[in-house]
């Protein structure tokens, strides 16, 4: 029986070439540069075998034009394999260009004739040369050099962080410099990340997944409670002993006989217990073992190889390389580390900066190269691996470096810094300058960089996917660049802290430690709150005020996160840190749009549902509380007289619209419940003194407008003011709503945090009585 997966018989002729162009056309691309960099003789044969295969595909088709491209091809890869050709930098210049034109024509969707007559002089020009590739001209052989070996190279990097770049490269900059022959330059051919079909599905998964790792643990509090019952039983049991005790030292036997009777009652019961409570506990066991497995399998599919990120990297760096008049080879090392799909998708831009950055400003060329002792031709390492649950991604070459002094002047020259201050800077300091947007070190603007704006795009990508970029530097021996990101976007690690009783998390990416600070070690200045630690001034600042929460109560102690870096790091107080969990990311619905200081939500291990702090966007609020000066001192409160909260009633059968809603009110200030229903709204507003009910119209057992109804007609309640937020903007329901005596109609579809408020503002004014 054949497997789906494996059936072909829904593809045409053409699309199996197609197919088939893309696989053997990278093997030509690696065994060219293979061959350029190795003089490797393994490579040739398994270009012969690729290029013959293309050549038969082609003749089934009838694709007459690569058939005499491909068989060129094939009798050059049989004359180098003679020793009768030397595959020299120009002809595999010429063979590369043959490659390009046969991805381009299998990939053409149009008349192929029609494409051919339209790009004549190119298509002929590179059939000219791969026909009469022996009477391409010879390069210019450059004088001798024994390069040193490649853990000379990594050794010099390391003592040495290699060079590459300052920050230069603009977007315009990505489209591939053309070769050095004058030809236009054809799409390189590379594998790209296969199409994301199935994100829905794989998201419902993780979900799914994640649900039963949450129902499993919800079993502990089950087992604790048999746990309780079976001490309970056991001190009954007790007793009954002493019953028995009590009973063989009476007369009486009919009360020894019960007595006796109760004891053999008993036996079964607590034998029954333990044997209950051993195969829940094993059933728990079972149950989380094969959920966490489930979540690890679901994450197993969207991780897909490093290589098939970097392609088309080595092919680029070489043409890039020669445009430019250098020699470089790109080594690429952990091509099969596992990265999420998404993650690769987003860090190939970045990647593609360092390396053309590495090319352009780090490498020299290669007169200059022999002059300074190194080998004529550069090297650029990339490598990556899994570090501490992380993925590091290293860049680092043996080029020129980055010269701390140029940035000093540099800096004094924008007047950036003065000199004072830059020239008391460490060697790290001036390194940072290079992250700045617009900043440049090259004297001119060209085609490749010169515009100051790469190293700042690549900083930004990275940190909006909770990594971090570190660069090094030394004169004359290299420039190194270290990226460390999550290994998946869809689990983070994250810190898990309570706010005045709500949960929130922080990646632990973005935390740079958590301390327990006394309030005797807190300091004021300027109504600003800061504490020292290891000699540094952290500031502190209510997460509660931050998140518009109200006011926070403190211990003696403080817990506190510290966020942010350098100038930028700031103490959080919280209420209480629970601890580090792996939470499943869910997005959070697009009604509520980007919410301030939150990226996304999940739901902890016992159910609970947690938001994700934005750290980025928390910082920028801490900052702009401190521009305006009204932080909260962190003094315990103590106000007898305060005033009290209104209390308001959600009544809404949707978990995210639910607890958005609570969210949002509780910031204000507001006191709030939760109903799940019509029933659930209608029995707790009766049994509570509420100041606002907001209630949903289509929800199970009874809908809005029922509770509307019964509100209204109630003795005690007609008075209490009642929202209805719905997603439907029917005229009928909102005239069903305004019949049914609802103080204000809100729809879903124009929801956002202030319309939301500005609506309870106007119905009960502010949060307090």
């Amino acid at each position: 029986m054949t497997d789906k997966k494996d059936d072909l018989s829904q593809f045409s002729m053409l699309d199996l070439f197609r197919m088939e162009a893309d696989s053997q056309t990278q093997i030509l691309t690696d065994g060219l540069l293979a061959f350029e960099r190795r003089n490797d003789p393994a490579a040739v044969e398994s270009m012969m075998r690729a290029a013959h295969s293309i050549k038969g595909a082609a003749s089934i088709v009838g694709l007459e034009m690569i058939v005499q491209l491909a068989h060129g091809m094939e009798d050059a890869f049989i004359a180098a394999q003679a020793g009768k050709l030397k595959l020299t930098a120009n002809r595999v210049d010429a063979l590369l260009a043959a490659v390009d034109l046969i991805v381009q024509c299998s990939r053409l969707n149009g008349d192929l004739d029609a494409w051919l007559a339209a790009n004549s002089t190119q298509v002929g020009k590179t059939m000219n040369d791969v026909q009469g590739i022996a009477f391409l001209p010879e390069p210019v052989e450059l004088p001798a050099a024994l390069p040193p070996p490649a853990p000379a190279i990594k050794a010099a990097i390391k003592a040495a962080p290699a060079a590459a770049p300052a920050p230069e490269i603009g977007p315009e900059s990505l489209v591939a410099a053309a070769p050095a022959d004058g030809v236009a330059e054809l799409p390189v051919p590379g594998r790209s990340l296969p199409p994301m079909k199935t994100a829905q599905n794989f998201d419902r998964l993780l979900a799914l997944a994640s649900e039963a790792r949450i129902n499993a643990h919800q079993l502990h509090p089950l087992i604790q409670g048999m746990q309780r019952y079976k001490r309970n039983q056991a001190a009954l049991f007790a007793v009954l002993e002493d019953v028995m005790e009590a009973a063989s030292r009476t007369s009486d036997p009919a009360l020894k006989e019960k007595a006796l009777l109760a004891i053999q009652k008993s036996q079964p019961l607590k034998q029954f217990m333990l044997e209950h409570i051993a195969d829940i506990e094993n059933y728990e066991r079972r149950l989380l073992t094969g959920s966490e497995n489930m979540v690890d399998e679901v994450l197993s599919l969207r991780m897909r190889p490093f290589r098939d990120c970097i392609q088309h990297f080595p092919r680029m760096v070489r043409d890039l390389a020669r445009n430019l008049g250098k020699d470089v080879v790109l080594q690429v090392e952990g091509e099969d580390t596992l990265v999420d799909r998404d993650i690769l998708l987003r860090i190939e831009s970045p990647l593609n900066h360092m390396l053309r950055n590495a090319v352009d400003h780090g490498m020299e060329s290669a007169q200059e190269r022999l002059a300074a002792g190194k080998p004529a031709s550069g090297t650029i390492v990339m490598e990556a691996r899994h570090r501490a649950g992380m993925l590091n991604i290293e860049i680092s070459d043996d080029g020129r470096g980055v010269d701390p002094e140029k940035i000093r002047s540099t800096v004094i020259e924008r007047k950036m810094a003065t000199e004072q201050m830059v020239a008391a800077m460490s060697h790290a300091e001036l390194m940072e300058f290079l992250f700045l947007p617009a900043f440049s070190l090259k004297g001119g603007i060209t085609e490749i960089s010169g515009r100051g704006v790469g190293l700042d795009i690549v900083h930004d990508t990275i940190r909006q996917q909770n990594g971090t970029v570190r660069i090094e530097s030394e004169l004359g021996k290299g420039f190194r660049t270290s990226i460390t990101l999550p290994l998946t976007q869809s689990i983070v690690r994250a810190l898990v802290v309570d706010v005045k009783g709500e949960a929130y998390a922080v990646p632990i990416v973005k935390v740079e430690r958590v301390l327990m600070v006394q309030q005797s070690a807190v300091h004021t200045l300027e109504n600003k709150q800061f504490f020292d630690h290891n000699g540094e001034h952290l500031g502190l600042v209510a997460a509660a005020q931050v998140l518009e929460l109200g006011d926070m109560e403190h211990a003696e102690e403080m817990p506190v996160v510290v966020i942010g870096s350098s100038a930028r790091r700031y103490a959080l107080v919280v209420d209480k840190i629970r601890g580090e969990e792996s939470l499943a990311v869910q997005a959070i619905d697009p009604i509520f749009g980007k919410m301030r200081d939150i990226s996304a939500a999940a739901l902890l291990d016992d159910g609970e549902p947690v938001l994700i702090l934005d750290v980025p966007d928390l910082l920028l609020s801490v900052e702009k509380l401190l521009e305006e000066g009204g932080l909260h001192q962190l003094t315990r409160a103590d106000h007898a007289g305060r005033r009290r909260m209104k209390r308001i009633l959600v009544v809404d059968d949707s978990l995210t619209v639910r607890e958005m809603e609570r969210k949002l009110l509780v910031g204000r200030g507001f006191e709030v419940d939760i109903a799940v229903d019509g029933i659930d709204g209608w029995n707790v507003v009766r049994s509570g003194d509420y100041d606002l009910v907001i209630t949903d119209v289509d929800m199970p057992r009874m809908d809005g407008i029922e509770l509307v109804t019964l509100i209204k007609k109630d003795l005690h309640l007609h008075k209490l003011p009642v929202m209805i937020v719905s997603y439907k903007d029917r005229p009928e329901d909102r005239a069903r709503g305004l019949a049914a005596g609802a103080d204000y109609y809100l729809t879903k579809g124009s929801f956002h945090d202030e319309t939301l408020l500005d609506a309870v503002s106007d119905l009960i004014g502010d949060a307090y009585r």
